[in-house]
């Protein structure tokens, strides 16, 4: 991985060796990736509008203050599904052998809770269960690209407690305090053949940990007219940190098993940042049955890019940070709704992410890329207290390419994700009371 590979060139000093094994581990899943979709109605928007369109609770997700324009108690559960397609192909300038790994991203569930609650005219409370930030790959163990990653996940889950409160007739205000439990996990093979000498089945390095991040969400939403009005939300970063010693298993060869018998390491640690948010969003009425929405938006990958390592040892300790090279990015969205009778409305909307890594610095672990979204969506009313909602969005991410080197040995993964893409299938019911 070019971001974490030891130089082993003068000579295999065992503690050296060690810390290389340590540091490639702790840093084989160091991106992840932030879902708009959540299972709920806006699914079918693209994120178009998704800080200005206050339909249901699921809004304080987006831009908190968004709660003080609904009425009453209303409860939002939704579920949705992630059917992807990410299948890695090797081209001529690879030298490592193994196969490509199949479907690396098959599936991934999730389900949100959002509940908001009316106090008075001005002011209103709500609490938000969703997650939307995270991402799974699971490549075939004996794959070209096993010594950089096998198998990553980071899933995190928010419970966000919101407030609300309209201080005019224009304009409302709301704080959501965050809170994030995240789960990570990495698995990758080791080679035992560490100087080519014998044939010998890999061995395989497994971290995982779980760690709380606390953030907060702030909202602004105002009505410039009868018919348009503007939201504006930030998202703050939540910092978190995993901790495990890390299991090894089948390690035969001799020189790589007095390493780690000779390091002892106690822990690693691998701190990373959620990324903070920025997104501005405005609906307009055209008329009785159009709304036309817009949405423009700032991620801070850059600082996420910035992966702090340390290893904790036997009368050794080393402190070492690795620059994914990470930068911010861009989204940018548009859509429409369309009320074709007092019961149906449909959404249409189609989105922009600019990628937060160049080509270059692409890693199997993380294979971040620009993203295309085309999503469209119905919501039906059963009655005044009940809505069920559906969508389907389609994230195209295209070909990636990824080529990445061991500096001890030179060798290099070369190849491309080929149309690759993520199928969202959501839905969900609103009540109101």
């Amino acid at each position: 991985m070019k971001s974490a590979t030891c130089d082993l060139n003068h000579g295999l000093r065992i503690t050296g060796l060690a810390l290389c094994l340590a540091v490639l581990s702790s840093e084989t899943w160091a991106g992840g990736i932030l879902i708009y979709e959540t299972g709920q109605e806006s699914n079918g928007l693209a994120n178009a509008g998704a800080a200005a369109l206050a339909t249901d609770p699921s809004v304080l997700m987006s831009n908190p203050a968004g709660i003080a324009e609904l009425q009453g108690t209303q409860v939002s559960a939704n579920a949705q599904l992630i059917l992807g397609d990410m299948r890695f192909s090797r081209d001529s300038s690879n030298q490592f052998d193994g196969n490509e790994g199949g479907n690396a991203l098959q599936y991934l569930p999730g389900a949100s809770l959002f509940v908001s609650h009316q106090i008075d005219e001005r002011a209103a409370i709500g609490f938000g269960m969703y997650g939307n930030f995270g991402l799974a790959l699971d490549y075939d163990d004996d794959w070209a690209g096993r010594y950089f990653n096998q198998e990553a996940a980071i899933i995190g889950i928010s419970f966000q407690p919101t407030l609300a409160y309209k201080f005019t007739d224009e304009l409302s205000i709301g704080v959501g305090p965050r809170i994030m439990y995240a789960y990570y996990r990495n698995e990758t093979a080791i080679n035992n053949n560490l100087l080519g000498l014998r044939d010998r089945p890999d061995g395989q390095l497994e971290f995982k940990d779980t760690d709380v991040g606390t953030g907060v969400n702030l909202g602004l939403l105002y009505k410039l007219s009868e018919h348009t009005q503007i939201g504006l939300a930030y998202t703050s970063k939540v910092d978190l940190e995993f901790k495990d010693k890390p299991s090894v298993h089948k390690v035969d060869n001799l020189i790589l098993n007095g390493a780690l018998n000779r390091l002892g390491a106690d822990s690693l640690e691998l701190d990373m940042s959620v990324p903070q948010t920025a997104l501005v969003s405005i609906a307009h009425d055209l008329n009785a049955q159009w709304k036309l929405l817009g949405s423009l938006g700032w991620q801070d990958w850059s600082e996420f890019g910035n992966i702090g390592v340390e290893v904790d040892a036997d009368a050794l300790g080393v402190s070492r940070t690795a620059d994914r090279k990470y930068k911010d990015t861009w989204h940018a969205s548009v859509g429409a709704q369309y009320q074709l009778n007092p019961r149906l409305r449909l959404n249409m909307g189609l989105g922009y992410d600019s990628s937060a890594v160049d080509d270059e610095d692409r890693t199997v672990d993380n294979p971040m890329g620009e993203a295309w979204r085309l999503a469209t969506g119905i919501n039906y009313q059963v009655d005044e207290g009940l809505d069920l909602h559906a969508a389907y969005t389609l994230i195209w991410l295209g070909d990636m390419e990824v080529e990445q080197t061991k500096a001890r040995s030179g060798d290099t993964l070369s190849g491309t994700y080929r149309n690759a893409a993520l199928h969202v299938i959501g839905g969900g019911a609103t009540w109101r009371f």
